[in-house]
């Protein structure tokens, strides 16, 4: 009811509505006036966030959630697992985004744009852990990145950061909720596709 494309989130600031995480983020720190390193006002570092924000997407985006609809979301709606192998594709193409993301983006500094957190660590770390929400522990063979996650939940704080990530990291407790059969019948063969 709040976003003509009728997706979630969706922000409603009185008259205002607007859909899409990044511009709503991007939105709220304008707003609000955020400290200047969440998206900083140098052009060239705004420019670093706004290259990650474009990169995710299609790389990080792309392959971490799916593990979230492989092992939990879509056995919920179709009564029956998927076959290893799609996890194991979709692990494959996580791994090659998560080697990019370390060498590109991180490379030896402490946050994606340098010595301080911004909003493109906030929608890369949200992403990083739909993963380890289901038991694919994707920092755990990849020191630079466990550094890098273990200084974005400093930067935030560890309380707000597992609250944040609270449903996430619970997600296999939604195998135990009842699904109305007819909304399992109508999504099941869509997400089997």
């Amino acid at each position: 009811k709040v976003s003509l494309l009728k997706k979630v989130p969706a922000l409603k600031d009185g008259d205002f509505t607007l859909a899409e995480c990044t511009a709503i983020l991007l939105y709220l720190s304008r707003k609000y006036n955020t400290p200047d390193h969440w998206y900083p006002s140098d052009i060239q570092k705004r420019a670093k966030v706004d290259e990650y924000l474009s990169w995710h997407h299609a790389n990080i985006r792309a392959n971490a959630p799916k593990t979230m609809w492989i092992k939990v979301l879509i056995p919920l709606f179709t009564g029956q697992p998927l076959p290893s192998e799609k996890l194991q594709e979709v692990m494959e193409g996580l791994s090659t985004s998560l080697k990019q993301f370390e060498e590109r983006f991180l490379q030896d500094k402490a946050f994606i744009i340098g010595s301080e957190i911004s909003l493109a660590d906030l929608v890369a770390i949200v992403e990083l852990m739909q993963p380890v929400g289901v038991g694919c522990d994707i920092f755990e063979d990849r020191p630079r990145l466990m550094e890098w996650r273990r200084r974005v939940e400093d930067a935030v704080g560890k309380e707000l950061f597992f609250q944040a990530h609270e449903m996430i990291l619970n997600i296999k407790e939604l195998s135990n909720i009842q699904i109305d059969p007819q909304l399992k019948e109508h999504l099941a063969p869509v997400l089997m596709k």
